[in-house]
Protein backbone atom coordinates (compact mmCIF):
# COMPACT_ATOMS: atom_id res chain seq x y z
CA UNK A 1 0.00 0.00 0.00
CA UNK A 2 1.28 3.49 -0.85
CA UNK A 3 2.54 5.27 2.23
CA UNK A 4 2.61 8.95 3.17
CA UNK A 5 5.21 10.24 5.61
CA UNK A 6 4.71 13.56 7.37
CA UNK A 7 8.05 14.80 8.65
CA UNK A 8 7.49 17.40 11.37
CA UNK A 9 4.13 15.92 12.39
CA UNK A 10 4.73 17.03 15.99
CA UNK A 11 4.40 20.66 14.91
CA UNK A 12 1.23 22.75 14.84
CA UNK A 13 0.31 22.52 11.14
CA UNK A 14 1.97 19.12 10.74
CA UNK A 15 -0.24 17.77 13.51
CA UNK A 16 -3.39 19.06 11.81
CA UNK A 17 -2.22 17.53 8.53
CA UNK A 18 -1.68 14.18 10.26
CA UNK A 19 -5.24 14.23 11.58
CA UNK A 20 -6.62 14.97 8.10
CA UNK A 21 -4.48 12.24 6.56
CA UNK A 22 -5.69 9.68 9.08
CA UNK A 23 -9.31 10.75 8.54
CA UNK A 24 -8.80 10.28 4.80
CA UNK A 25 -7.69 6.69 5.43
CA UNK A 26 -4.17 7.18 4.12
CA UNK A 27 -1.44 4.76 5.10
CA UNK A 28 0.49 7.12 7.35
CA UNK A 29 3.90 7.35 9.00
CA UNK A 30 4.66 10.21 11.41
CA UNK A 31 8.27 11.31 11.55
CA UNK A 32 10.52 13.78 13.30
CA UNK A 33 13.48 14.13 15.58
CA UNK A 34 14.21 12.14 18.73
CA UNK A 35 13.15 15.04 20.92
CA UNK A 36 9.62 14.69 19.56
CA UNK A 37 9.36 10.97 20.38
CA UNK A 38 6.74 11.26 23.13
CA UNK A 39 4.48 13.53 21.10
CA UNK A 40 4.77 11.40 17.96
CA UNK A 41 4.18 8.15 19.82
CA UNK A 42 1.00 9.54 21.37
CA UNK A 43 -0.19 10.81 18.00
CA UNK A 44 0.63 7.50 16.31
CA UNK A 45 -1.44 5.57 18.88
CA UNK A 46 -4.36 7.97 18.45
CA UNK A 47 -4.28 7.99 14.65
CA UNK A 48 -3.27 4.39 13.97
CA UNK A 49 -0.07 5.53 12.24
CA UNK A 50 3.51 4.34 12.18
CA UNK A 51 6.41 6.36 13.55
CA UNK A 52 10.03 6.97 12.53
CA UNK A 53 12.64 9.13 14.22
CA UNK A 54 15.68 10.54 12.44
CA UNK A 55 17.75 13.68 12.27
CA UNK A 56 18.37 15.52 9.01
CA UNK A 57 22.05 15.90 9.91
CA UNK A 58 22.74 12.26 9.01
CA UNK A 59 22.16 11.47 5.32
CA UNK A 60 22.26 7.70 5.94
CA UNK A 61 19.65 8.01 8.68
CA UNK A 62 17.40 10.03 6.38
CA UNK A 63 17.78 7.42 3.63
CA UNK A 64 16.84 4.67 6.07
CA UNK A 65 13.92 6.73 7.33
CA UNK A 66 12.48 7.07 3.82
CA UNK A 67 12.66 3.35 3.06
CA UNK A 68 9.27 2.11 1.83
CA UNK A 69 7.77 5.63 1.68
CA UNK A 70 5.93 6.73 -1.48
CA UNK A 71 5.23 10.41 -0.71
CA UNK A 72 6.96 12.72 1.77
CA UNK A 73 5.20 15.80 3.15
CA UNK A 74 7.73 18.06 4.85
CA UNK A 75 5.97 20.02 7.63
CA UNK A 76 9.14 20.93 9.54
CA UNK A 77 10.05 24.59 9.47
CA UNK A 78 12.06 26.68 9.16
CA UNK A 79 12.20 25.14 5.70
CA UNK A 80 15.55 26.80 5.08
CA UNK A 81 16.91 24.09 7.39
CA UNK A 82 14.87 21.12 6.20
CA UNK A 83 13.88 21.46 2.54
CA UNK A 84 17.20 20.82 0.81
CA UNK A 85 18.27 17.73 2.83
CA UNK A 86 14.82 16.17 2.51
CA UNK A 87 14.49 17.00 -1.20
CA UNK A 88 17.93 15.55 -1.93
CA UNK A 89 17.15 12.41 0.08
CA UNK A 90 13.75 12.04 -1.59
CA UNK A 91 15.33 12.21 -5.06
CA UNK A 92 17.86 9.52 -4.11
CA UNK A 93 15.11 7.34 -2.61
CA UNK A 94 12.60 7.81 -5.45
CA UNK A 95 10.08 9.47 -3.13
CA UNK A 96 7.79 12.31 -4.26
CA UNK A 97 8.31 15.46 -2.17
CA UNK A 98 5.74 17.98 -0.91
CA UNK A 99 5.89 20.86 1.57
CA UNK A 100 4.09 24.12 2.39
CA UNK A 101 7.05 26.46 2.70
CA UNK A 102 6.54 30.22 2.43
CA UNK A 103 10.29 30.83 2.00
CA UNK A 104 11.39 31.94 -1.47
CA UNK A 105 14.89 30.47 -1.27
CA UNK A 106 13.57 26.94 -0.74
CA UNK A 107 11.74 27.19 -4.08
CA UNK A 108 14.96 28.29 -5.75
CA UNK A 109 16.64 25.23 -4.23
CA UNK A 110 13.88 22.98 -5.53
CA UNK A 111 14.12 24.49 -9.00
CA UNK A 112 17.88 23.95 -8.98
CA UNK A 113 17.20 20.24 -8.35
CA UNK A 114 14.56 19.97 -11.09
CA UNK A 115 16.79 18.14 -13.58
CA UNK A 116 17.93 15.59 -11.00
CA UNK A 117 14.34 14.99 -9.94
CA UNK A 118 13.16 14.50 -13.52
CA UNK A 119 15.94 12.02 -14.18
CA UNK A 120 14.90 10.07 -11.09
CA UNK A 121 11.19 10.23 -11.93
CA UNK A 122 10.54 12.15 -8.73
CA UNK A 123 8.11 15.03 -8.36
CA UNK A 124 8.93 18.12 -6.28
CA UNK A 125 5.74 19.90 -5.18
CA UNK A 126 6.64 22.60 -2.67
CA UNK A 127 3.80 24.93 -1.71
CA UNK A 128 1.14 22.21 -1.63
CA UNK A 129 -0.67 24.41 0.90
CA UNK A 130 -0.48 28.04 1.99
CA UNK A 131 -0.24 31.00 -0.34
CA UNK A 132 1.24 29.01 -3.22
CA UNK A 133 -1.86 26.79 -3.48
CA UNK A 134 -4.28 29.66 -2.82
CA UNK A 135 -2.76 32.37 -4.98
CA UNK A 136 -1.68 29.96 -7.70
CA UNK A 137 -5.28 28.81 -8.15
CA UNK A 138 -6.61 32.38 -8.08
CA UNK A 139 -4.05 33.63 -10.60
CA UNK A 140 -4.54 30.63 -12.89
CA UNK A 141 -8.29 31.18 -12.86
CA UNK A 142 -8.06 34.91 -13.62
CA UNK A 143 -5.53 34.45 -16.41
CA UNK A 144 -8.09 32.43 -18.40
CA UNK A 145 -10.36 35.49 -18.46
CA UNK A 146 -8.09 37.41 -20.86
CA UNK A 147 -6.57 36.55 -24.22
CA UNK A 148 -2.91 37.49 -23.69
CA UNK A 149 -2.10 38.10 -20.03
CA UNK A 150 1.02 40.20 -19.46
CA UNK A 151 0.92 41.20 -15.78
CA UNK A 152 -0.42 39.82 -12.52
CA UNK A 153 -0.86 41.88 -9.35
CA UNK A 154 -1.98 39.65 -6.51
CA UNK A 155 -2.51 40.18 -2.78
CA UNK A 156 -3.33 38.09 0.25
CA UNK A 157 -5.30 39.22 3.28
CA UNK A 158 -3.80 37.53 6.35
CA UNK A 159 -6.12 37.37 9.34
CA UNK A 160 -5.76 35.97 12.84
CA UNK A 161 -2.70 35.09 14.89
CA UNK A 162 0.43 33.38 13.58
CA UNK A 163 1.65 30.03 14.86
CA UNK A 164 4.89 29.86 16.82
CA UNK A 165 6.52 27.95 13.98
CA UNK A 166 5.50 30.54 11.38
CA UNK A 167 6.80 33.35 13.58
CA UNK A 168 10.10 31.51 14.03
CA UNK A 169 10.48 30.93 10.28
CA UNK A 170 9.61 34.55 9.53
CA UNK A 171 12.16 35.87 12.02
CA UNK A 172 14.95 33.70 10.61
CA UNK A 173 14.19 34.12 6.92
CA UNK A 174 13.64 37.81 6.37
CA UNK A 175 14.30 38.62 2.72
CA UNK A 176 16.53 41.72 2.73
CA UNK A 177 15.03 43.06 -0.50
CA UNK A 178 11.49 43.52 -1.71
CA UNK A 179 11.27 41.76 -5.06
CA UNK A 180 8.89 41.52 -7.98
CA UNK A 181 9.08 39.82 -11.35
CA UNK A 182 9.80 42.09 -14.32
CA UNK A 183 10.31 40.62 -17.80
CA UNK A 184 10.76 37.22 -16.18
CA UNK A 185 13.51 38.34 -13.78
CA UNK A 186 13.37 38.94 -10.04
CA UNK A 187 14.30 42.57 -9.40
CA UNK A 188 14.09 44.90 -6.42
CA UNK A 189 11.32 47.37 -5.85
CA UNK A 190 10.57 49.97 -3.20
CA UNK A 191 8.76 48.58 -0.12
CA UNK A 192 6.96 51.93 -0.01
CA UNK A 193 4.91 51.17 -3.16
CA UNK A 194 1.75 50.47 -1.17
CA UNK A 195 -1.56 50.11 -3.01
CA UNK A 196 -5.18 49.15 -2.36
CA UNK A 197 -6.89 45.83 -3.06
CA UNK A 198 -10.55 45.00 -2.43
CA UNK A 199 -10.84 41.63 -0.69
CA UNK A 200 -14.63 41.89 -0.52
CA UNK A 201 -15.26 44.65 2.02
CA UNK A 202 -13.79 47.72 0.36
CA UNK A 203 -10.23 48.85 -0.46
CA UNK A 204 -7.52 47.73 1.94
CA UNK A 205 -4.01 49.15 1.94
CA UNK A 206 -1.55 46.38 1.01
CA UNK A 207 2.24 46.48 1.00
CA UNK A 208 4.57 44.76 -1.48
CA UNK A 209 6.27 41.61 -0.18
CA UNK A 210 8.55 38.93 -1.56
CA UNK A 211 6.47 35.76 -1.79
CA UNK A 212 7.44 32.44 -3.41
CA UNK A 213 4.41 32.97 -5.65
CA UNK A 214 6.65 35.19 -7.77
CA UNK A 215 8.38 31.97 -8.81
CA UNK A 216 5.48 29.52 -8.75
CA UNK A 217 2.90 31.64 -10.59
CA UNK A 218 5.48 32.43 -13.28
CA UNK A 219 6.36 28.74 -13.55
CA UNK A 220 2.70 27.76 -13.98
CA UNK A 221 1.55 30.59 -16.27
CA UNK A 222 4.64 32.01 -17.98
CA UNK A 223 3.43 35.56 -17.24
CA UNK A 224 6.55 37.81 -17.25
CA UNK A 225 5.45 40.54 -14.80
CA UNK A 226 4.19 39.58 -11.35
CA UNK A 227 3.92 41.54 -8.12
CA UNK A 228 2.77 40.24 -4.73
CA UNK A 229 1.23 42.12 -1.82
CA UNK A 230 -0.09 41.43 1.67
CA UNK A 231 -2.69 43.12 3.85
CA UNK A 232 -2.30 42.06 7.48
CA UNK A 233 -5.13 42.46 9.97
CA UNK A 234 -4.30 43.91 13.37
CA UNK A 235 -2.90 41.34 15.78
CA UNK A 236 -1.58 38.93 13.16
CA UNK A 237 2.09 39.64 13.86
CA UNK A 238 3.40 38.64 17.31
CA UNK A 239 4.64 41.43 19.54
CA UNK A 240 6.22 39.46 22.39
CA UNK A 241 8.85 36.75 22.72
CA UNK A 242 8.28 34.10 20.05
CA UNK A 243 9.21 31.26 22.40
CA UNK A 244 6.38 32.30 24.72
CA UNK A 245 3.73 32.12 22.00
CA UNK A 246 1.12 29.33 21.94
CA UNK A 247 1.69 26.65 19.33
CA UNK A 248 -0.93 28.27 17.12
CA UNK A 249 -4.42 29.75 17.01
CA UNK A 250 -7.24 27.68 18.49
CA UNK A 251 -10.02 26.19 16.36
CA UNK A 252 -12.34 28.99 17.51
CA UNK A 253 -9.74 31.61 16.55
CA UNK A 254 -9.20 30.01 13.14
CA UNK A 255 -12.93 29.86 12.46
CA UNK A 256 -13.19 33.59 13.23
CA UNK A 257 -10.33 34.53 10.88
CA UNK A 258 -10.94 33.64 7.25
CA UNK A 259 -8.35 34.43 4.60
CA UNK A 260 -8.99 36.34 1.39
CA UNK A 261 -7.02 37.15 -1.74
CA UNK A 262 -7.46 39.48 -4.70
CA UNK A 263 -5.90 39.51 -8.15
CA UNK A 264 -5.72 41.86 -11.11
CA UNK A 265 -4.62 40.50 -14.48
CA UNK A 266 -3.66 42.93 -17.25
CA UNK A 267 -4.02 41.85 -20.86
CA UNK A 268 -1.68 42.93 -23.66
CA UNK A 269 -4.31 45.40 -24.87
CA UNK A 270 -4.57 47.02 -21.42
CA UNK A 271 -7.76 45.25 -20.34
CA UNK A 272 -7.78 44.51 -16.60
CA UNK A 273 -9.86 41.74 -15.00
CA UNK A 274 -10.28 41.19 -11.27
CA UNK A 275 -11.13 38.14 -9.20
CA UNK A 276 -11.00 37.38 -5.51
CA UNK A 277 -10.77 34.31 -3.31
CA UNK A 278 -12.52 33.62 -0.02
CA UNK A 279 -11.39 30.70 2.09
CA UNK A 280 -10.93 29.30 5.57
CA UNK A 281 -8.11 30.34 7.87
CA UNK A 282 -4.68 29.85 6.32
CA UNK A 283 -3.57 27.15 8.75
CA UNK A 284 -6.75 25.15 8.24
CA UNK A 285 -6.43 25.53 4.46
CA UNK A 286 -2.77 24.54 4.45
CA UNK A 287 -3.25 21.34 6.42
CA UNK A 288 -6.21 20.28 4.30
CA UNK A 289 -4.69 21.27 0.97
CA UNK A 290 -1.36 19.56 1.64
CA UNK A 291 -3.08 16.30 2.54
CA UNK A 292 -5.40 16.50 -0.47
CA UNK A 293 -2.35 17.07 -2.68
CA UNK A 294 -0.62 14.07 -1.07
CA UNK A 295 -3.73 11.92 -1.56
CA UNK A 296 -3.79 12.80 -5.26
CA UNK A 297 -0.10 12.08 -5.66
CA UNK A 298 -0.52 8.72 -3.93
CA UNK A 299 -3.34 8.02 -6.39
CA UNK A 300 -1.00 8.63 -9.32
CA UNK A 301 -1.37 12.33 -10.21
CA UNK A 302 2.35 12.79 -10.74
CA UNK A 303 4.57 14.73 -13.11
CA UNK A 304 8.34 14.41 -12.51
CA UNK A 305 10.37 17.49 -11.64
CA UNK A 306 9.43 20.82 -10.09
CA UNK A 307 5.66 21.42 -10.14
CA UNK A 308 3.09 23.75 -8.62
CA UNK A 309 -0.33 22.75 -7.26
CA UNK A 310 -2.26 24.86 -9.77
CA UNK A 311 -0.01 23.72 -12.61
CA UNK A 312 -0.39 20.05 -11.69
CA UNK A 313 -3.98 19.83 -10.49
CA UNK A 314 -5.48 22.80 -12.36
CA UNK A 315 -6.56 26.24 -11.20
CA UNK A 316 -9.65 24.75 -9.55
CA UNK A 317 -7.51 23.03 -6.90
CA UNK A 318 -8.09 25.62 -4.15
CA UNK A 319 -11.85 25.40 -4.60
CA UNK A 320 -11.75 21.70 -3.67
CA UNK A 321 -10.55 22.66 -0.17
CA UNK A 322 -13.24 23.33 2.46
CA UNK A 323 -15.60 26.09 1.28
CA UNK A 324 -13.08 28.06 -0.77
CA UNK A 325 -14.68 30.22 -3.47
CA UNK A 326 -13.31 32.29 -6.36
CA UNK A 327 -15.49 35.21 -7.40
CA UNK A 328 -15.10 37.13 -10.66
CA UNK A 329 -15.65 40.88 -10.42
Amino acid sequence: MNTLMIYGAAGYTGGMAAEHAASAGLNLVLAGREKDRATLEAMARSLGAGIRLFSLDDADAVATGLDGISVLLNAAGPFANTAEPLISAAIRAGVHYLDFSAELDTYREALALDARARAAGVMLLPGSGGSVAMLGSLAGHAVTRVRDARKISIAMHVAGAMSRGSATSASRNIVPETLHLADGELVTRSPQEVRDFDFGSGPRSSFPVTLPDLVTIHHATGIPDIETFVHVSAGAFPTGEVRQMPAGPSLKEREASRYHAAVEVTDADGTVVRSRLDTVNGYTFTAMAAVEAARRVLAGEVRPGFQTPAGLFGSGFAETIADTRIIDL
